[in-house]
């Protein structure tokens, strides 16, 4: 499996964007999927992730109720729209592909295999 994440760019504070994470592969519909975030200095933290149906998804707190994570398993993509952004989501955005099941794993990075090269979002205040 193959990952293209694509949709950052530069945003005010308030605004909004829309990422996509592209996957090649026959069985990208049965893994779960991921976001994760890598601001500069920081590690690298989980942002969102959905199950392979699309029916579960968890989110971490700081981006709860702000950004959502689906997939459209036709077009082998999941999407992470992102509103009201604050220049503290300032940050290279991750996907991520895990072969095993949904589980309470889903925030942590080693339960992915596959990584995405990352896209750059940067929210100007």
């Amino acid at each position: 499996v193959q990952l293209q994440a694509s949709g950052g760019g530069l945003v005010q504070a308030g605004g909004s964007l829309r990422l996509s994470c592209a996957a090649s592969g026959r069985t990208f519909s049965t893994y779960v999927k991921g976001w994760f975030r890598q601001a500069p200095g920081k590690e690298r933290e989980f942002v969102a992730a959905i199950s392979k149906s699309g029916g579960i998804t968890s989110y971490a707190d700081y981006v709860k109720d702000r950004f959502t994570i689906s997939r459209d398993n036709a077009k082998n993509t999941v999407y992470l729209q992102m509103n009201s952004l604050k220049p503290e989501d300032t940050a290279v955005y991750y996907c991520a592909a895990a072969r095993t099941v949904w589980d309470n794993r889903v925030a942590r990075e080693d339960k992915y295999d596959y990584w995405g090269q990352g896209t750059l979002v940067t929210v100007s205040s």
